[in-house]
């Protein structure tokens, strides 16, 4: 499925809702000291290449078409 991006608004948007790194990553401490480290599992669900695919795409298109400064979305 491809998402057009048609105004600058709409890419912001994704930029902004589309974190450039998962979340999800997390290392369990038990009495101060790491036990367990949980890699991101993002890679596991079937819609993270779509996702990921469609900020980069918005992030394209508000540096070439828009000419934008995209630096405080990566």
């Amino acid at each position: 499925m491809t998402y057009p991006i048609t105004t600058p608004a709409i890419a912001h948007r994704i930029c902004r809702l589309i974190p450039a790194q998962s979340p999800f990553a997390r290392t369990l401490c038990f009495l101060g000291r790491p036990v367990i480290t949980i890699p991101s599992l993002c890679k596991l669900n079937p819609f993270y290449e779509e996702v990921v695919m469609l900020r980069f795409r918005a992030l394209t298109d508000l540096s070439n078409v828009c000419q934008e400064d995209i630096s405080q979305y990566v």
